[in-house]
């Protein structure tokens, strides 16, 4: 499995610096400038890690993202580990690293520096550990570590505490419980609860505003969040396609034996929640990878010594590593995304092309215009891009209501001020004398949530900032 692991990784450096950086990379390069306890969207791990890799080389792509592809290793090496603990011998721990390494998720979010790659790989050692205290010779210690894994997931993304619920619910529910049957246990939670005390100490203090973050996410406010229907049919697809009979046959066996059926219920959980709620469909990615090594495990028992249908699974997961390879990795050039499904399909990727231009653009039509406005975006990620590219251009430092912006404070009073992306609507509410001055193109035709995107002179506000920036508060 480790030849896997090597393959895998570089395949996803041989990636890292085509297209460009995603909006979410630039606004953890903002927040890492703004080191706090926490933020309105996110905790402080991710953010932390991008200030890091900008202290070593501030304009290096693929630097920024080494952390993200090892963080995906981990989950690579980690589904044959977790094999291991299943029962599996040196082909089962292959095949099911290699599912893991073909994965659409896995390469679709382990190319990027973002917070779902490192809850994947933080998930995925804890499934390993727990396994692990699933052994009828188990030391208990473990939970120490699964205390300190959980403590650092919690400081990476909130929605860690989800699975962990469900897991240990599961667990108290239908067993085995005498894995709780320890003093590791509770020292384990205290671990867990100190390393994430800090963040929970901002979110308190600043009105908790993951909460209201997480009802606009449900409710359809963000790029990549699905309906119900839609959050179901995505998790036949969330791994590839090819790669479903295996899941179903993971998580059959698990269900079948009483050491590890607490693992289906989680599952089960999980699945009912996200989709009742709201959930966006790669929440529930963290527990593929489990489902795909039980799959492999059984699967190899069945297929020794037939080498035509060993074969046809070698030749599947290949398909899938090549399909998902194509959609989720910027593999195709720039210029061939228009005329292709992959936008239609992978949200992400748009999301990473244009943005000097963009950056240029807005230069542009405030040396026209406006040459000593502030600048006011949208959106986050626009805002992140101004600051990523714009010193070059001679741009200030940008403001946007949106999600931690907002919290970074309001432009100055008595300075004209161009807007980039607001509506009409707020555009009326805030300017007194609005002109529209130009219209955001990417040059590429290329359908982003950028492209299109109106250019606003304002002159005169209808009201000073410091009353009128609390009503433009935007999380999502």
């Amino acid at each position: 499995m480790y030849w896997v692991a090597g393959i895998f990784a570089a395949v996803l450096l041989s990636c890292a610096n085509r297209y460009g950086y995603h909006r979410d990379e630039m606004y953890f390069l903002a927040a890492g400038r703004r080191l706090d306890w926490g933020y309105a969207d996110q905790p402080p791990l991710v953010p932390l890690i991008a200030r890091g890799m900008a202290a070593i080389d501030s304009e290096s792509l693929v630097l920024l993202r080494i952390p993200a592809i090892l963080a995906a290793v981990a989950v690579v090496l980690c589904a044959g580990w977790m094999a291991r603990e299943l029962g599996g011998g040196v082909t089962a721990r292959t095949l099911s690293a290699a599912a893991v390494a073909s994965a659409a998720l896995v390469m679709g979010v382990g190319h990027l520096l973002g917070t779902t790659i490192f809850d994947l790989a933080i998930w995925s050692g804890i499934t390993v550990l727990v396994l692990r205290l699933l052994r009828t010779d188990s030391d208990p210690r473990w939970w120490l570590a699964i205390g300190v894994l959980a403590g650092v997931g919690l400081q990476n993304k909130a929605l860690m505490a989800i699975p962990l619920l469900a897991l240990a619910l599961s667990v108290a529910m239908i067993g085995p419980r005498k894995v709780f049957a320890t003093k590791y246990f509770p020292l384990a939670m205290v671990l867990a609860g100190l390393l994430a005390l800090p963040y929970l100490y901002w979110q308190s203090r600043n009105g908790w505003p993951q909460w209201e973050l997480s009802r606009s996410i449900a409710g359809g406010s963000s790029g990549t969040s699905n309906s119900p229907i839609a959050f179901v049919l995505l998790q036949f697809g969330l791994m590839g396609p090819f790669l479903v009979p295996l899941w179903i046959f993971g998580l059959y066996r698990l269900g079948r034996h009483p050491r590890y059926r607490a693992f289906t219920l989680a599952y089960v959980l999980l699945f009912g929640l996200y989709a009742l709620a709201g959930g966006k469909a790669y929440y529930l990615g963290v527990m593929y990878p489990l489902l795909l090594a039980a799959g492999a495990v059984g699967l190899v028992a069945k297929l020794s010594g037939h080498r035509t249908r060993s074969a046809a699974v070698a030749f599947a997961v290949a398909l899938n590593a090549v399909v998902s390879a194509v959609l989720f990795l910027p593999v195709l050039p720039v210029t061939a995304l228009r005329d292709s499904p992959i936008l239609a399909i992978d949200y992400d990727a748009g999301e990473t092309i244009g943005w000097p231009a963009f950056v240029r653009q807005i230069a542009d039509t405030r040396t026209r215009f406006a040459p000593d406005a502030e600048i006011l975006t949208a959106n986050y990620g626009e805002a992140a891009a101004i600051e990523r590219f714009g010193g070059a251009q001679g741009l200030p430092t940008p403001h946007s209501p949106h999600n931690a912006y907002w919290w970074w404070g309001p432009p100055s009073d008595g300075r004209p001020v161009l807007a980039v992306g607001l509506n009409p609507g707020r555009i009326t509410r805030l300017c007194a004398d609005a002109e529209q001055v130009g219209r955001i193109d990417n040059g590429l035709g290329i359908d982003n949530d950028e492209q299109g995107r109106t250019l606003y002179v304002c002159r005169a506000l209808r009201l000073p900032w410091a009353e009128t920036w609390p009503t433009l508060r935007l999380l999502g």
